[in-house]
């Protein structure tokens, strides 16, 4: 062979071994994440959700892939969208939109791994067979979402402990979350002598005409109940008890962000922290049935005092010195 000959072989040689390589590489793990909202009500949760995946060793775009599905408040399109992650062959699906989207999912596939963050009883909510083993394809987190529904009750009535009307917006298109929250609070009203109104709310026309009741009902303070379709609606939420002067309290900081005089519920940090690193676990080789449900118990209080000085309240010292952030 000549001289010439054999440099040209041994340089196509050459340039064929990366390509080689790169096709013996195995390909990236998807995470399948199925949201209610949109992206930028996800924002904080998506960056401790990265956070999560990061501790197991995964960085998306580096070594995971990450196929959004985004259902924009409406309920009825997450199984389609749980549907199209399964099509998609994802190495897992994130449920991050509460129960409903954790529901979508588990009847979407019995193979597929699947992550939930949800506020209610995952048992009680068919979602996993037990805590400790839930057996099968799906595991999660829970939040105190629900169960700390009468300490906002509580701090509530601090705050205005002349109040004997109290209001309560829930989402019945969540039912199980719904039934819980009420379960809770009742008891707790009673004990404190309160009267409760439920009002319900599962579109923006309901919550017009919701905060219309307010209004006919004299009632004094308002507790939003927790749920994707008001998490979703928290600025407007804070705007919309601005305009009616009324003081209310809700799950989530940006509530209080906003403009809302109170949020009382979990930190979103731990939680969506939590179901990244699941999510990671599982991605490495463990199976969802052997992890156990984890609950997120971090729970923080924030006081907008800017508000509170809108709706001329004075925050009692001992309730200001437990808020974890004051907004001044």
């Amino acid at each position: 062979m000549r001289r010439r000959q054999f440099i040209t072989l041994l340089g196509g040689a050459a340039a064929a071994w990366p390509l080689a390589a790169r096709a013996q590489q195995p390909a990236m793990p998807v995470v399948g994440f199925l949201g209610l909202t949109s992206p930028d009500l996800y924002s904080d949760r998506l960056r401790t959700f990265r956070d999560g995946l990061k501790e197991a060793g995964f960085i998306e775009g580096r070594n995971v892939a990450i196929e959004y599905r985004w259902a924009e408040g409406e309920n009825e399109r997450l199984p389609a969208l749980a549907a199209q992650l399964v099509e998609r062959h994802v190495n897992v699906i994130v449920a991050a939109g509460g129960t409903p989207s954790a529901l979508a999912a588990k009847a979407a596939t019995t193979t597929v791994p699947i992550v939930f963050g949800v506020a209610v009883d995952p048992v009680e909510a068919g979602l996993v067979a037990s805590l400790n083993r839930p057996g099968g394809n799906v595991t999660g987190v829970t939040n105190l979402n629900a169960e700390v529904g009468p300490k906002r009750l509580e701090v509530l009535h601090e705050l205005l402990p002349q109040a004997r009307v109290i209001a309560v917006l829930i989402d019945l298109s969540n039912t199980a979350l719904a039934e819980a929250f009420s379960r809770e609070l009742e008891p707790a009203a009673r004990t404190l002598g309160l009267t409760l109104h439920i009002l319900h709310a599962s579109t923006d026309h309901d919550l017009t005409a919701a905060f219309a009741r307010l209004a006919q009902l004299r009632a004094q303070a308002l507790i939003i109940s927790p749920g994707a379709f008001f998490v979703g609606r928290a600025e407007e939420l804070a705007a919309l008890t601005l305009s009616h002067a009324v003081p209310a309290i809700f799950q989530f900081r940006p509530f209080a962000a906003a403009g809302g005089l109170l949020s009382y519920g979990s930190n979103e940090t731990e939680y969506y922290r939590l179901v990244g690193a699941y999510a990671g676990r599982i991605l490495k080789g463990e199976k969802p049935g052997d992890l156990p449900v984890q609950q997120a118990t971090k729970i923080e209080l924030i006081i907008n005092m800017k508000t509170a000085r809108a709706l001329g309240l004075t925050v009692p010292l001992p309730l200001l010195g437990r808020a974890d952030e004051v907004i001044e």
